[in-house]
């Protein structure tokens, strides 16, 4: 097929950019929201092909994937016609949960997939037609070494997403381990204990693997890709059991607890103890592989896409 899509979230297409097809990223001058063309800091095939707007009407496209409710307009726009759709819905639902209504939930023609079953269930889908197309992950391998006796954070903008990542939990697992925070906009963050580095993705797999455990204090958003890398790298894991995670971090994957003094004494436990480290970093990857594999992943996807087209 010809799959239309746009760059919007670099991870996640990063796996899904991996299937068998042709995959048309709209690019404009700017590359702004709209035009982000191909990722400079993934590793993406060469089936990805960088369309200006101006020539879609030219191009086969066989399937859209949308993303963002706006894009509806867009297809109308620059297509002129509305090829076989899907809605991939990355993020839980914010706002008034659980009656947080979907802004495809009033029509029936566009599937809504979700990416977790927690998000399905959260969202008011309305007449909606939805399916569930868990993560799937390009294994970075088992980088583990765990030299460094940190625990490794990954968030975007952690000052201004506050409560919502668990910026605020920080200090309290600084007093347990020291903190190193992934990801863009940390150095905004300036806390005792916590060091911020802001790392192309190619870096990023490397730096995690270094430190002895990963930890996720998130409170409210979909299952992080993160945590999930951080499993196929052998982490053990650290995080509340909310959303997804309860799902993600299966019993010797790690220590998924709400309460936060179990969650300070497990980061404890795995720095001291390097070999127990070892031992549930190796449960954690087995897990993700078995339930996030990349094969999985396409396999899922091709079934919907064959069935959306059919």
């Amino acid at each position: 097929m010809r799959i239309l899509i746009w760059h919007v979230h670099g991870s996640w297409t990063t796996s899904f950019v991996q299937g068998p097809h042709t995959y048309l990223v709209p690019v404009t001058p700017d590359r702004g929201p709209d035009g982000l063309g191909r990722a400079r800091t993934f590793d993406w095939p060469d089936s990805v092909l960088e369309v200006p707007p101006e020539r879609l009407r030219e191009e086969q496209i066989d399937l859209v994937v949308l993303q963002r409710p706006h894009e509806l307009a867009l297809v109308d726009e620059w297509l002129g016609h509305r090829p076989p759709m899907v809605y991939l819905e990355h993020n839980a639902p914010h706002g008034d949960i659980p009656d947080t209504r979907h802004p495809m939930a009033d029509q029936s023609a566009i599937p809504i997939v979700h990416v977790t079953h927690f998000n399905r269930l959260m969202w008011d889908n309305g007449q909606a037609p939805t399916a569930v197309v868990e993560h799937g992950i390009v294994d970075p391998g088992p980088l583990w070494t765990g030299e460094v006796p940190h625990a490794a954070v990954v968030v975007n903008e952690p000052v201004r997403r506050g409560r919502t990542t668990g910026t605020d939990l920080l200090p309290f697992f600084a007093e347990a381990a020291a903190l190193d925070v992934f990801g863009m906009k940390t150095d905004r963050l300036s806390l005792p204990g916590i060091r911020t580095f802001d790392l192309p993705q190619r870096e990023l797999h490397a730096q995690m693997a270094r430190r002895r455990l990963y930890l996720h204090p998130v409170r409210w958003t979909s299952l992080g890709l993160s945590l999930l890398e951080a499993m196929h790298l052998g982490m053990p894991v650290v995080a509340l059991a909310t959303t997804e995670v309860t799902e993600a971090v299966p019993e010797g994957a790690g220590v998924v607890s709400n309460r936060i003094d179990v969650l300070k004494d497990a980061v404890r436990d795995f720095v001291a103890d390097p070999l127990h480290a070892r031992a549930v970093g190796e449960g954690a990857r087995a897990a993700a592989l078995a339930r996030y594999g990349l094969t999985r992943f396409l396999d899922d996807w091709e079934r919907l896409l064959k069935e959306v087209t059919r």
